[in-house]
């Protein structure tokens, strides 16, 4: 138990390392997209600039709303924070950390927990333009989440079984992006609808919502939901390469293909510009849901095929 307890310690300061440099690297990959300089000033290239910016935002003054349901609305960015910690445990390390069989459906309860969090921490504020912001996040997610479910749906009926560490195996002598390509794509651009990153970022829309859910927040509570969607970011990516890109975590190639994976992300919000909200809609239960679903069918017929040329 003692030994299970240090390794998630262990495995929440790395994820948490791990988004102060991606927030780093975001800032310099924006600024050389915009021919600016990023964070350069504060250490050496400006590597101590997340750090900063932590210090900064959890030793300023927390404000509170005076119409604000303040348990609640302190509560969400806590919550916020640990959903996106907790649904790192179905990572398949090989450390003794917990690595179950049903890891994929673990994944999918934390996925849809995570909306809870923006609706509340939108409706606590009390505030109309945060009411608005989490209205979009909800119907966005929960739009994106069918396609995400349908997408693991495919690759359980293909490799079996529930847990993550069966990608690995089945990947050993190719990726499954060559023979799913279109799939791999609907499920990155819905990781990106999914942690309400560019082009998909209404529920943070600064052009008509100034900030969208988080408009009440500052200070602690801003850093802890800032640091929940880059949690967020990184897992996702980290998924897109198990699922798509055949790695074993245990390896350092797991881990450059998870940086290259987030840097698309970055790549992705400096390149285009916002959706609109109907095409947002329009996009996933027109184009993404049917893909999804003829996929599903297609590996359902060919595992369906495959028993029949093995018991025949």
């Amino acid at each position: 138990m003692i030994v299970e307890i240090i390794n998630f310690l262990v495995l929440i300061v790395c994820v948490l390392i791990g988004v102060a440099f991606v927030t780093l690297l975001e800032r310099k990959i924006l600024g050389y997209i915009q021919i600016r300089k990023g964070p350069n000033k504060v250490g050496y290239i400006g590597i101590l600039q997340p750090f900063s910016d932590a210090v900064k935002l959890f030793t300023k003054e927390q404000v509170v709303p005076t119409m604000s349901n303040f348990l609640v609305y302190y509560l969400c960015p806590v919550f916020s924070l640990f959903i996106s910690l907790l649904v790192w445990v179905v990572m398949p390390y090989e450390t003794g950390l917990m690595s179950f069989d049903l890891s994929i459906l673990f994944f999918l309860c934390c996925l849809s927990m995570g909306v809870y969090s923006t609706m509340v921490a939108g409706w606590s504020s009390n505030c109309k333009y945060s009411l608005l912001g989490s209205l979009r996040a909800v119907a966005q997610t929960i739009s994106y989440e069918v396609s995400l479910a349908l997408i693991l749906l495919s690759f359980v009926m293909l490799i079996g079984g529930f847990n993550l560490e069966l990608f690995n195996k089945y990947q050993n002598c190719f990726w499954f992006i060559i023979i799913a390509f279109p799939l791999g794509m609907v499920w990155f651009s819905s990781c990106l609808a999914e942690t309400n990153r560019t082009p998909f970022d209404f529920a943070e829309g600064e052009s008509e919502l100034v900030s969208g859910f988080n408009t009440e927040y500052s200070a602690g509570g801003f850093a802890l939901i800032f640091m929940a969607e880059y949690a967020s970011i990184l897992f996702m990516s980290a998924l897109f390469v198990i699922f798509f890109l055949g790695s074993n975590p245990f390896g350092v190639l797991f881990y450059l293909k998870t940086v290259m994976v987030s840097f698309i992300f970055v790549w992705v919000r400096g390149t285009l510009p916002r959706l609109r909200y109907d095409k947002l809609m329009y996009l996933a239960w027109k184009s993404y849901l049917p893909l999804s679903i003829n996929y599903l069918i297609f590996f359902v017929s060919f595992k369906m095929f495959c028993f029949s040329l093995i018991y025949n």
